[in-house]
């Protein structure tokens, strides 16, 4: 990450659309923080070339779908940069398992033994943490430093310059992020967290299904959420 718009490793579509934001003076501070933290002997997840994963897997054209997540998770080798996702070797959290729990149940298709989601993010499915690092073991501890200005910017950029795109908002937080979005042109699915102490109230939404089926309408692509393909 940098300064430089030139140089933000970034996936050249969304270079185009978030220039502005490159622009701003709040975006080379969230820079300054992290290599703040990380000279206080914190260690911050995703590694650095994994912190724009989820835009440089699903570009700005190919999107359909936004996840909205609060945090990247915390633990060593978990963040990659997807919200939801760990990679291939790493348990997936009691939420990730939720989800899958779901969709056997909406779509008959059986959990996976991993919780990599970049099948998903390759056919539009874009990943979007509200903050994208964090610091080990410290939930939200990035929260304050501007990422939120930047994500809040990106769900309305893509509100602006696209249409029929379908947001899940799972949880209070996500459900927030809702006022940047126009309804009038965009689908907005809620239902409570995946999270083990809500998921009572997410099982049963039908959101992968209800998202196909939205897709459909429009004579677009539909998600194929089986990860064992």
């Amino acid at each position: 990450m940098s300064e430089s718009v030139s140089s933000v490793a970034i996936n050249e579509s969304w270079k185009n659309v978030l220039n502005d934001e490159f622009q701003k003076p709040y975006f080379p501070l969230i820079k300054q923080f992290i290599i703040g933290q990380k000279a206080k002997g914190k260690k911050v997840y995703p590694p650095g070339p994994l912190i724009f994963n989820a835009f440089n897997l699903t570009s700005f054209e190919n999107l359909k779908v936004v996840i909205i997540g609060q945090d990247p998770y915390h633990g060593e080798g978990q963040a990659h940069g997807l919200c939801f996702s760990v990679p291939v070797g790493i348990k997936p959290p009691p939420s990730l398992v939720n989800i899958f729990k779901e969709i056997k149940t909406d779509l008959g298709i059986d959990p996976p033994n991993y919780g990599n989601l970049e099948k998903w993010a390759k056919q539009g499915v874009l990943l979007l943490n509200a903050s994208l690092t964090v610091n080990e073991g410290e939930p939200n501890s990035h929260a304050q430093c501007g990422w939120h200005i930047f994500t809040d910017a990106v769900i309305k950029k893509i509100s602006d310059e696209k249409e029929g795109v379908v947001f899940l908002l799972w949880g209070k937080f996500a459900q927030n992020k809702e006022a940047l979005i126009d309804t009038s042109k965009h689908f907005v699915l809620k239902t409570a967290h995946p999270s083990p102490f809500s998921v009572d109230r997410f099982f049963g939404c039908k959101h992968f299904s209800k998202t196909n089926e939205l897709l459909k309408q429009q004579g677009k692509q539909t998600i194929d959420w089986n990860l064992n393909s």
